[in-house]
């Protein structure tokens, strides 16, 4: 690529309640840009007021992409999306239009600077009868699989340990030659170059902010909205289903957690991914400025 300009992707990323939304709308409508969606629940349709989804006005504004793709049982994975947004992206330039990213997915933000996925296209023939399995019994078979040793896997992970096994059988090859590969795959937006940006707040503003759009959120109908889409099927959707939010409804609505609880545990729990938000900004993406949204010249944000 020297001496080849690079089409730019600029992100603008941050935890949680942070207010992304308002400033990607301003910035983009200034900038005569479209919106690619980072966020790994926008997808789904009728997952609307617990994610806190751009509402229609806010679509009207500025055109957005990947969000309201998927029926609820249809699960995005990191493949797919790293496919869609491929495509989206060279949509947008062909257009002559800016592009930028917004969200605060970690493991989907992170595809667009490092490689996220492997090639393995799994049996499904494989995918059942491993998910069939307990994870000693899953264990056990990836450990025959893998007379080296297992690495750094987390053997405790049942899905991790499913995942290996289940590439391990479709591949051939030991998770040992499958890191290797992995190390010298090239990232999926390689050709792009990237800038990104990511706000922040006061952890006490912060809170404060959380405990708003909560409030908000259930005075809006989010109880409402998790008993249609448990009739819709949300419980199939493991991913949709254990979403903040989604998945304390459903604590309610089993008997596991009381009426009145739900307020501030689905509070609580927003504040421990926050936390959890912070340290993969800071450990599993690129080094990058970072902006308080109220304090941030729109002009200087992602040039």
């Amino acid at each position: 690529m020297s001496g080849i300009k690079r089409p730019l992707l600029r992100v603008l990323t941050g935890c949680t309640a942070v207010g992304k939304t308002e400033l990607a709308l301003q910035w983009a409508e200034q900038n005569d840009a479209e919106i690619i969606s980072c966020d790994s629940l926008l997808f789904y349709r009728g997952m609307d007021i617990g994610t806190a989804k751009p509402k229609t006005a806010e679509l009207a504004r500025v055109r957005h992409h990947l969000i309201d793709t998927n029926e609820l049982q249809d699960q995005m994975d990191i493949t797919r999306y790293v496919e869609a947004a491929k495509n989206c992206a060279q949509e947008i330039l062909g257009r002559g239009k800016k592009i930028l990213v917004t969200g605060g997915s970690g493991f989907y933000l992170k595809a667009f600077f490092h490689a996220v996925a492997d090639d393995v296209e799994v049996d499904p023939c494989i995918r059942e009868r491993v998910r069939s399995l307990s994870l000693a019994e899953a264990l056990a078979e990836l450990r025959a699989l893998n007379p080296a040793g297992l690495g750094n896997l987390d053997v405790a992970n049942p899905r991790r340990v499913s995942r290996g096994l289940e590439r391990c059988l479709s591949s051939g090859k030991t998770m040992e030659v499958l890191a290797s590969e992995f190390a010298a795959k090239p990232a999926p937006f390689e050709q792009w170059e990237t800038k990104l940006i990511r706000l922040e707040r006061d952890p006490a503003e912060l809170d404060q902010r959380i405990a708003m759009r909560v409030g908000e959120m259930l005075r809006s109908g989010l109880y409402e909205e998790v008993q249609g889409l448990e009739k819709q099927g949300l419980r199939l959707n493991a991913s949709a289903a254990k979403a903040i939010g989604y998945r304390e409804v459903l604590e309610v609505l089993d008997g596991n957690l009381r009426p009145e609880e739900l307020e501030s545990r689905i509070i609580a729990n927003t504040r421990a991914l926050v936390r959890k938000q912070r340290t993969w900004f800071r450990t599993q993406i690129p080094s990058h400025p970072v902006w308080h949204p109220d304090k941030v010249e729109l002009g200087s944000l992602l040039g």
